[in-house]
């Protein structure tokens, strides 16, 4: 019987991403699927995941979750983020003008 690490999963998971987001089209990539801020629905998961942006006119940016880290190249990922950050920094401390 196989068994299936933790680490060879998400090695398998981040790897399956990746080739999502070669395989899809560039047209696809240019259009921006709408985005609304909202309120979270649940708490916050025992293990957050964390998205550093290392270089964004690449579109680079690297995840962290756990013990595991994996870098992409998602210019539309890292636009949403610079831009979710931007307006985080111009609200002030907990979204307060």
């Amino acid at each position: 019987m196989n068994t299936l690490s933790r680490l060879s999963f998400l090695k398998s998971a981040g790897a399956a991403a990746g080739v999502a987001a070669v395989s899809a089209s560039p047209v696809a990539a240019a259009i921006e699927p709408s985005q609304t801020e909202t309120e979270p629905t649940g708490p916050v998961p025992r293990e957050p995941v964390i998205a550093v942006v290392r270089d964004a006119g690449l579109g680079e940016v690297t995840v962290l979750s756990g013990t595991t880290e994996a870098t992409y190249r998602d210019k539309l990922l890292v636009k949403r983020l610079m831009k979710a950050a931007r307006r985080s920094t111009e609200l002030g401390p907990k979204g307060v003008a």
